[in-house]
């Protein structure tokens, strides 16, 4: 285990900018050639490492956002390149750039800033070795000085502003610096230092504009083509103080930008020139955006689109899942789902990346998971963000916060009373890790997450009421139901303490499963009771002949596949939630509660075509309706746009949010026909279901024991399975109309009896 000494430190002065960080050293003399050398950086704010002259990577925004009070990740980078043909005894220079970030920055949308700490401040340690084992140690301390930068302002919601008539390059080199500020240490506190284990945020694509005009009321706009989530570069040459200010948004609004969305945050770069030829790319701030307004340039609109480029930017995480189908409306909605989960996988899986919001809320990512889990590898990513649900929750009394890490406990969010574990919300200390198990196979994230598991269930426990139904404290319900008005997104038809309930259920038994699996006897019979003793009071408060109080999709769908009725009320309830369905007109009708379940309920009570309809409705609201309106990423609300082309009037409108993406992991299980039946998929399931008039689907996910594909299509009559297993993976197929089967590794060809697929 590394042990770090150096302190952190930060300027003593008030530099007016993104302070730079120091320290010119001369390799020890006498040892030969440099062999190897390590850096070790990390901030209170985020820091970019120069050595050498150059950027020591294209990592961005490190250290990353963790529960700073507790935890800051130190980040290893091998920089031996970056001081090959550095001699002995010749002088190089090491140094950080340092922006607020996270820890400094402004956070919610309270419009309060610095609640991790009060400046920025830089820490480093350079490990150099020699080619007779000598080792020289390079690491921050009041030696080093503090310069200003070209950055004049940062902020992740506000933007970044350079003024490239400030030269902030000779600084890299040794002897050429004639003035600068002293350093001071920071003291951190109770914040353990931790080796980042986490895939670096880096740019993802280099994006073109698509076009370029002028607006009714005279504004520059670009457009990108998609939403996405960065920033964009600039080239630019002009008269030295010109200033080109840069506005960024995800929608267009009568021909114009549509910025009430951002709601505080002003998502504005401004860049001002030096006279000579300049290029300008931010990197202590994103931005959530397809449009950009331009204002201040001189040249022609072709010049301009010339000069721009998009760079998306989020976690580098492996991609792992696909999906494809005859059904082009749904392969668009499928790229939306991928598109989102990278613009909001961004060191925490946040809820959104425009407005003065961006947290990681927890009730996002409990329904998200799975579907996340496929298309990507989250193992590193959501298993050192459990870290910090653990971290939050002993400092709260078991209670798993709204968002984590938790900056709402310095910025509460009144409308929603005083914090306490919420369903859904609270749920996702227990549905993440069993995720994670599930996709992975490998108990350790349930052992490591199991104290968070059983303090989850016993704060559920505390609160049940004298009938024994969670119903007693404040709940999110079935958030954003299209049917709730738009400034109110929690008036949901589902009655919040049937949601809750149903998933204190769900949560209780996969806590009881968890425990098991990882020799916790105990903690499973202790979870086994509070399912047993919720059951039965779901079943004798709740239901009534099979109907559920509250009578509406999303506790049907909840109830259904959380498995907490008698198997007489589930054939009852599934085929009144296919009724509340077609009444529906197959228009969606649920939130974020009954959303990632409600095909799942569907098709395990024997209503696939209701399903597939559901899946395939473009009129508002729907899963296709935002495709429809030209959306490439999943909408907040289901009508974050409305059919007139006007932005939902909500105070909170969102259109990159991945939560009503979850639906994906259905159409990856049972459109696709993939499905792990044992954890880590170890032995999977092949069993496409078609339906809908698609004439063919396919999907692939690169599981930890090699590649697995599936493809199906209707020829005459017939349904043909091509299905590639990997060696030493077996797999059950089940096919409508044939007998199952199990075939071994290898690519198997297929053939059952086709149904004519419902249009």
């Amino acid at each position: 285990m590394t042990t770090w000494t150096a302190p952190f430190i930060a300027s003593d002065a008030d530099l007016g900018s993104a302070p730079i960080l120091r320290r010119e050293f001369t390799l020890d003399d006498g040892h030969g050639a440099v062999t190897s050398a390590t850096l070790d950086v990390s901030a209170l704010g985020v820091v970019e490492a120069w050595l050498g002259g150059t950027r020591v990577s294209d990592h961005l925004l490190e250290p990353g956002w963790t529960s700073y009070e507790w935890r800051l990740r130190v980040v290893t980078h091998d920089v031996t390149e970056h001081l090959t043909g550095t001699g002995s005894g010749e002088a190089a220079v090491l140094g950080l750039v340092l922006g607020k970030g996270w820890a400094a920055g402004r956070l919610a949308w309270g419009g309060g800033g610095g609640w991790y700490a009060d400046e920025v401040a830089g820490f480093a340690e350079l490990r150099i070795v020699f080619a007779d084992g000598h080792e020289q140690r390079v690491a921050t301390d009041t030696d080093w000085q503090a310069l200003s930068s070209a950055i004049t302002a940062d902020q992740l919601y506000d933007g970044e502003d350079i003024d490239a008539r400030v030269d902030d390059t000779t600084w890299k080199y040794p002897g050429r610096i004639d003035t600068a500020a002293a350093v001071h240490t920071v003291d951190l506190g109770e914040r353990e230092l931790v080796a980042d284990t986490v895939p670096p945020v880096r740019p993802l694509a280099e994006i073109a504009p698509v076009e370029v005009w002028t607006s009714p009321s005279g504004a520059t706009l670009i457009d990108f083509g998609v939403n996405l989530v960065g920033w964009i570069r600039v080239t630019a040459s002009g008269a030295a103080g010109t200033v080109l200010t840069l506005t960024h948004a995800e929608v267009l609004e009568h021909d114009e930008l549509g910025t009430r969305p951002l709601r505080t945050a002003k998502a504005t770069d401004h860049f001002t020139l030096s006279g000579g030829d300049d290029v300008f790319e931010p990197r202590f701030t994103f931005h959530g955006f397809r449009y950009a307004q331009v204002d201040g340039w001189t040249g022609t609109l072709d010049e301009l689109r010339a000069a721009v480029t998009a760079v998306q930017v989020g976690s580098d995480l492996a991609r792992t899942g696909t999906f494809e189908s005859s059904h082009e409306l749904l392969n668009t909605f499928h790229d939306n789902v991928v598109r989102g989960m990278q613009g909001n996988f961004l060191s925490v899986p946040t809820d959104c990346p425009q407005r003065d919001e961006r947290l990681g809320w927890t009730g996002d990512i409990a329904a998200f998971a799975p579907t996340a889990s496929y298309l990507f590898d989250t193992r590193a990513f959501l298993g050192d963000w459990l870290r910090d649900v653990w971290l939050e929750q002993q400092h709260a009394d078991g209670i798993i916060p709204f968002v984590v890490p938790d900056v709402l406990k310095y910025s509460p969010a009144e409308d929603f009373g005083k914090p306490d574990a919420t369903a859904i919300w609270s749920d996702a200390g227990v549905w993440v890790p069993w995720t994670l198990y599930q996709a992975y196979g490998d108990t350790a994230v349930l052992e490591e997450q199991l104290d968070s598991m059983v303090a989850h269930l016993r704060r559920i426990k505390g609160h049940l009421s004298p009938e024994g139904l969670w119903d007693t404290v404040f709940q999110f319900g079935d958030w954003l139901d299209p049917d709730a008005p738009p400034e109110d997104a929690a008036k949901a038809k589902a009655d919040p303490g049937v949601v809750a309930t149903a998933c204190a259920y769900r949560s209780a038994t996969l806590v009881a499963q968890a425990a098991r699996l990882t020799g916790h006897e105990a903690e499973a019979t202790e979870a086994d009771e509070l399912a047993t003793g919720l059951q039965a009071a779901f079943q004798e408060h709740y239901v009534t002949d099979g109907r559920i109080r509250s009578d509406c999709t999303t506790v049907y769908a909840l109830a259904i596949v959380f498995g907490i009725l008698s198997p007489e009320d589930e054939a009852t309830a599934g085929d009144r939630l296919a009724e509340l369905a077609e009444q529906s007109g197959y228009r969606i009708s649920t939130g974020f509660a009954g959303t990632p379940f409600i095909t799942d309920a569907l098709t395990q009570t024997g209503h696939l075509d209701d399903a597939y309809r559901l899946l395939l409705q473009t009129e508002c609201p729907s899963w296709l309706y935002p495709v429809t309106m030209g959306a490439t990423t999943v909408w907040e609300r289901w009508d974050s746009m409305l059919p007139d082309g006007t932005i939902n009037p909500g105070e909170m409108t969102s259109f990159n949010h991945y939560a009503l993406g979850a639906v994906a992991d259905w159409m990856h299980r049972v459109v696709g026909g993939l499905a792990p039946l044992t954890p880590g998929y170890e032995s999977v399931l092949i069993a496409p279901q078609p339906g809908g008039g698609l004439t063919w689907a396919s999907t692939s996910l690169d599981t930890v024991h090699g590649h697995v594909a599936v493809r199906w299509e209707l020829v005459d009559g017939e349904l043909l399975v091509r299905a590639t297993v990997p060696e030493g993976v077996s797999a059950v197929v089940r096919l409508p109309g044939a007998a199952e089967q199990r075939v071994g590794g290898g690519t198997h060809e297929l053939r059952a009896p086709a149904a004519v697929p419902a249009a």
